[in-house]
């Protein structure tokens, strides 16, 4: 059992828990440390993450678990964040999509690209981009989910690099 909610500032250090218990599993196999410390904080920092909410550059949703018995605090246990690409409005970008490692296999990640598919259909747009790491095995589940291949692309961060796919899913 699970619910979705939108995001709000108040929110943004269970985005930047999520995160960090996310990335370090994620991207261990494919990124030295270094790099990875170095992106969680630049994407994940608390003024990044505060400003893309309160001015609405990014959309973030919010995947919760309630905790039983009844009663207990709700556990936010994945994310996503997308919003129209900069270059072009007519198409969608999915931001991020991290779901705890304990909640994996749960269908939290079909879930939340759903419903940002969802999302981007309301807004009346039919396509829905990401980036994902050329290395990262969620490519295969991305695949899953009907994205393809677009092109690739390398993004500097910092003195590092950020080696892409784009991948693209027509709604």
């Amino acid at each position: 059992m699970y619910f979705i909610r939108k995001a709000t500032p108040e929110d943004v250090e269970i985005i930047r828990e999520i995160a960090e218990k996310t990335w370090w599993v994620a991207y261990s196999p494919i990124l030295e440390k270094e790099q990875i410390s170095y992106m969680l904080g630049d994407i994940y920092s608390k003024e990044k993450i505060t400003s893309q909410l309160k001015n609405n550059t990014q959309t973030y949703l919010l995947l919760i678990e309630p905790t039983r018995p009844a009663g207990g605090d709700d556990k936010p246990v994945a994310f996503a964040a997308y919003s129209p690409r900069e270059e072009d409005a007519q198409i969608y970008k999915l931001h991020k999509l991290y779901c705890l490692p304990e909640t994996q296999g749960k269908g939290y990640g079909k879930i939340l690209i759903n419903e940002v598919m969802n999302k981007t259909l309301e807004a009346g747009k039919h396509t829905l981009d990401l980036n994902v790491n050329r290395h990262n095995k969620a490519k295969n589940f991305y695949e899953k989910m009907g994205f393809q291949v677009a092109c690739e692309e390398d993004i500097p961060i910092g003195e590092y690099w950020m080696n892409d796919y784009v991948m693209r899913k027509e709604l």
